[in-house]
């Protein structure tokens, strides 16, 4: 089994910063993804590497936002930058297996954007 374990999150001015980290046990491989839920919210893509090294991110987020991946460590990163209140919510690490392959979710880990 291989489990994520998510960890960075926490509570921060507007403007500031994060980096949210999440490590698997095992070795994973990309396309990686953070997500993030607000309250009353669906989930949304916030960013995304493909296998190929590609990032995408969430129009709200560009600028803003890095994703970045380490495939010594078995870890996916976030870096926030210029956090806003709208930014509140709890984010969420996918990544994949690398064998057998299937999907990987963290637990969680929340981020609030407040004064």
């Amino acid at each position: 089994q291989v489990h994520l374990v998510e960890s960075g999150g926490g509570l921060v001015q507007p403007g500031g910063s994060l980096r949210l980290s999440c490590a698997a046990s095992g070795s994973i491989v990309n396309p990686s993804g953070w997500y993030r839920q607000a309250p009353g919210k669906q989930r949304e893509l916030v960013a995304e590497i493909t296998s190929g090294g590609r990032t995408n991110y969430a129009d709200s987020v560009k600028g803003r936002f890095t994703i970045s991946s380490d495939s010594a460590r078995n870890s996916v990163y976030l870096h926030m930058n210029s956090l806003k209140p709208e930014d509140t919510a709890v984010y969420y690490c996918k990544t994949y297996r690398r064998w057998p392959y299937g999907e990987l979710w963290g637990q969680g880990t929340q981020v609030t954007v407040s004064s």
